[in-house]
């Protein structure tokens, strides 16, 4: 059990990340596009040891940022992906029941029932789920990303406080686990509902909106290098379209990869209408929007893709 608490700035397990332009070049080297606004956001996460709370609409990127400063890092990448009625025991920590019972029976067999029902509360019987494998490990401690946060009962954000505050965990029937360094943690919200302000005072805050032109270009051509440039700034043009229209769901960065990859697959040149509505549902996700696009707008997302390629 790790029993020293201590601040993340200027730990030497940290790698040379000594300044905004660090950051963004490793973030750069993982092939995450980020702008200036979130190196430096990131960057101060890490100096100060404070978690990184990342609001934005659904496949901007806010996932990514943990997978690619945990590659950058060389470090491991824990997920703890939330949803309704996620618990303790998922979240947090269990116990091995079975093997505790087993043990039971073995000592009562042996005649020492008494020093068993002590001994299966000990840490051989302990199961360590995300939360608390994040901060009891020895060496280098991993990224912890905790994803998808507004899906999750407010119960459950009350109970990340602690750890937010102290980067501590406590199993009663063995104590208080301590983070001897405590590790970069990523908090991503889809915004579906509104977080507390007691859990945002504990972080440092970042929005990820909907990319630029330019910065979806640039996106796609370090995710996807072999997907054509005509194609990719076709692709780009009609998704920044169907952005600006009132859809039910709007999409994200991921839905333009998906959509360039497919296109490139299927071997399209060019971005027409025939192609847009045979591929519509790669890039939208609702009947609704698949309809409406089909109904009145692919004339327009074809004319915005042949003037961009």
């Amino acid at each position: 059990m790790a029993l020293v608490a201590s601040a993340l700035v200027d730990t030497p397990l940290l790698p040379p990340m000594s300044s905004v332009e660090d950051v963004a070049a490793a973030l750069e080297r993982e092939r995450y596009v980020a702008d200036r606004s979130l190196a430096v956001t990131l960057f101060l996460a890490l100096r100060l040891g404070k978690p990184l709370f990342v609001e934005g609409e659904a496949g901007v990127g806010k996932t990514e940022i943990a997978k690619a400063l945990a590659s950058a890092l060389g470090r491991k990448l824990i997920r703890l992906q939330c949803y309704e009625g996620l618990d303790l025991a998922t979240a947090v920590y269990d116990w091995d029941y079975p093997r505790q019972i087993l043990e039971i029976r073995l000592a009562e067999g042996e005649g020492r029932a008494n020093d068993a029902r002590e001994r299966i509360y000990s840490e051989r019987f302990l199961i360590k789920r995300p939360l608390l494998e994040a901060i009891a490990g020895d060496g280098p401690p991993p990224v912890l990303l905790i994803d998808e946060i507004d899906r999750a009962d407010e119960e459950f954000e009350a109970y990340l406080l602690e750890l937010l505050s102290d980067f501590q965990i406590t199993v009663p029937e063995l104590g208080t686990f301590r983070a001897a360094i405590p590790p970069p943690v990523i908090i991503t919200s889809n915004r579906t509902r509104e977080i507390h302000d007691a859990l945002k005072r504990r972080c440092l805050y970042q929005w990820i909106d909907y990319p630029t032109v330019e910065r979806e270009l640039a996106i796609v051509a370090r995710r996807l290098p072999d997907v054509p440039a005509r194609l990719a700034r076709s692709v780009v043009a009609a998704v920044q379209a169907l952005r600006r229209d009132d859809l039910f769901k709007r999409p994200g960065v991921a839905e333009t990869l998906d959509w360039a990859m497919a296109l490139a697959a299927l071997g399209t040149g060019e971005l027409d209408e025939a192609a847009i509505e045979a591929t519509l549902g790669v890039v939208l996700k609702y009947e609704e929007d698949v309809t409406r696009v089909r109904a009145d707008l692919l004339p327009q997302l074809a004319a915005e893709a042949a003037r961009a390629g």
